[in-house]
């Protein structure tokens, strides 16, 4: 289609709640959009420059549109969701699907099993999940048969087979696992109840069993059976403890939803828990790879609708940490306060800790993609052109103004270049000034390059405030490098970020992955600095000491220094030693000066 007719197709678009999709030349789908109003969001796609290079290259493959009108912003929402895991477009999000997650099944039968499974089957059983830890399934399992006798086995128990006696019970009904339902030894009216009680402590309600069976262990107590009522209270006991494993938030917070959503310039992290009856029965959180710089909230109302339909959550109530447009049927409470404010705090700290966990096995196991989602956070928090894959950072050091030396500490992709570290020698300064030394330093090292024709780095970072890049700044004036390097400089009091011709610092956030990099640059340029400071301040120490031999020269000096390697070996070498190196009467007049001074 050319670029007449797509702009006639958008002038064209309706006013209207619905679904937008994008086709390259090719008739290939690109991309699935919903909206409030369609003309308007597809509207501004075009009408401006996209500040990110992703959707640029969309916008410049979008060769036909087509949309799908609906009544209310909830059906866009779900048409959206149902298009884009049909169609997996190239330029959309997509959750992964729940296909290997397991579920707890009751099965639809006479007298019904409880099981796990991972195949969800519509022949009108009811399946509960899907629950992200098979652990998690085989505890509650666990404490369900610990609790209640039920059947295993797979027999047909219709009312004319119980009554044929086709079936004999089995060893679970000697041990007390089951009552001998196949035999006819347990009511389906009996086991039923048990089979509601199940499913309410499935759903998180432990309230109404408790219940019951307290007032079985009293019934039991009361007619003097002791040994019943002492089984009815372990079962208590179980139920109790099972309970107290669950984060208990607050009894009052029942059948509630909670989303929460963290992200950087790669990843985005949602985070979902499960409320009944006060208690976290599920908790999930997925990790989303974004595709065109999607926002937080666009990321948060995907999920919700995604993860709703996965766990067939049924809740009419959300707690999030933010305003999400998620359609009217759905009650959206953002808390400040209290036990709900509480909830959606531990659900964003679930999502931090579950990125963390991610940072750590991405070290591992995949550097490559770590190191690129740290050189897009630091190009993003920045504000750089690109990614900082090559940094430098300046330090300066001249501990009471004495021996003024330069050091220069390069990172690549993150990490530490030692290689690519250099020292200076401060030549042109005379006495401690750091902004004249800072200058120098930085004149030195990239005219050296452009020079040698080497790589320049992205980004240059100066260990002081305003002063010392002001003076950096001069010298990539001087080279032409001025546009074609980033330069920032950070002051040590309060970790500020100045930028040229910039009098407002930015203050990044105290935990973020590019602050750390910054400082590890600024620390490490520090101590190489100082490391080669005390050694220049020791050789000095050295040489000055030698050369205070009365009749010794600086052309010995260099001679026993180079054959001893230090001051100390020179003091304890023998006469015979040291007259092989300078001659009997220079070295009589050394070896005097160390045993004379003993």
């Amino acid at each position: 289609m050319s670029n007449i007719n797509l702009q006639t197709t958008i002038k064209s678009l309706p006013h209207q709640p619905g679904v937008y999709q994008y086709f390259d030349k090719d008739g290939k789908i690109l991309y699935v959009g919903k909206a409030k109003n369609i003309k308007k969001r597809v509207t501004s796609y075009f009408n401006k420059t996209q500040e990110n290079g992703k959707t640029r290259v969309l916008v410049k493959k979008i060769s036909s549109i087509k949309h799908i009108v609906v009544e209310t912003e909830t059906d866009a929402l779900l048409l959206e969701n149902s298009l884009i895991k049909k169609l997996q477009p190239r330029y959309n999000i997509m959750l992964k699907d729940d296909k290997t997650y397991p579920w707890i099944c009751i099965k639809k039968e006479r007298f019904p099993r409880i099981f796990l499974t991972r195949n969800v089957i519509k022949d009108g059983s009811e399946y509960f999940g899907p629950y992200t830890s098979v652990r998690t399934v085989r505890a509650l399992l666990g404490l369900i048969k610990e609790v209640y006798p039920l059947r295993t086995c797979k027999h047909n128990l219709s009312e004319e087979n119980i009554a044929n006696k086709k079936y004999k019970i089995c060893l679970d009904f000697h041990i007390g696992t089951c009552k001998g339902a196949c035999e006819g030894l347990q009511e389906a009216t009996d086991y039923q109840k048990d089979i509601d009680e199940i499913r309410n402590i499935i759903k998180g309600d432990f309230k109404t069993a408790m219940q019951q069976f307290e007032q079985l262990m009293q019934g039991f107590a009361a007619k003097m059976e002791f040994e019943e009522a002492h089984k009815i209270k372990e079962k208590i006991a179980l139920l109790s403890n099972y309970q107290a494993k669950s984060t208990v938030v607050n009894p009052s917070i029942s059948n509630v939803d909670v989303f929460s959503v963290i992200s950087d310039e790669s990843y985005a992290y949602v985070n979902f828990f499960k409320i009944m009856n006060g208690a976290i029965i599920q908790s999930h959180t997925s990790e989303i790879k974004k595709k065109l710089a999607e926002t937080d909230k666009e990321i948060l109302e995907l999920s919700i609708v995604e993860i709703r339909q996965r766990y067939h959550s049924q809740s009419k109530e959300i707690y999030v940490p933010f305003e999400v447009e998620v359609g009217e049927e759905l009650k959206v409470t953002i808390p400040k306060i209290g036990d709900k404010k509480h909830i959606v705090d531990l659900s964003l700290r679930n999502a931090k800790y579950f990125r963390q966990e991610r940072f750590k096995q991405e070290q591992i196991l995949d550097p490559e993609r770590h190191s690129n989602r740290i050189m897009a956070q630091m190009q993003k928090d920045l504000r750089l052109p690109k990614p900082p894959v090559h940094i430098e950072c300046f330090d300066n050091s001249n501990i009471q103004g004495t021996h003024p030396v330069a050091a220069c500490v390069v990172f690549k992709n993150g990490k530490p270049s030692k290689r690519d570290y250099r020292k200076f020698n401060i030549k042109t300064v005379e006495g401690p000034d750091d902004f004249a030394s800072m200058e120098e330093v930085v004149f030195r090292r990239y005219k050296r390059l452009l020079d040698e024709d080497q790589d320049l780095p992205q980004l240059i970072v100066i260990d002081g405030g305003k002063g010392q890049l002001s003076s950096a700044l001069k010298s990539l004036d001087i080279l032409g490098l001025r546009k074609k390097i980033a330069i920032i400089g950070i002051a040590k009091r309060l970790e500020e970020i100045y930028y040229p011709d910039d009098p407002i610092p930015l203050y990044l956030d105290k935990t973020s992955e590019t602050l750390k990099i910054i400082q590890q640059l600024r620390n490490e340029a520090h101590r190489f600095g100082i490391t080669f400071h005390r050694q220049k301040r020791s050789k000095s120490a050295i040489q000055t000491e030698l050369e205070g031999i009365t009749g010794i020269g600086e052309q010995t000096v260099v001679s026993l220094l180079k054959y001893f390697k230090s001051a100390k070996r020179v003091g304890k070498a023998s006469l015979e030693e040291l007259s092989k190196v300078v001659g009997k009467s220079r070295a009589e007049k050394v070896f005097q000066f160390f045993h004379s001074n003993k």
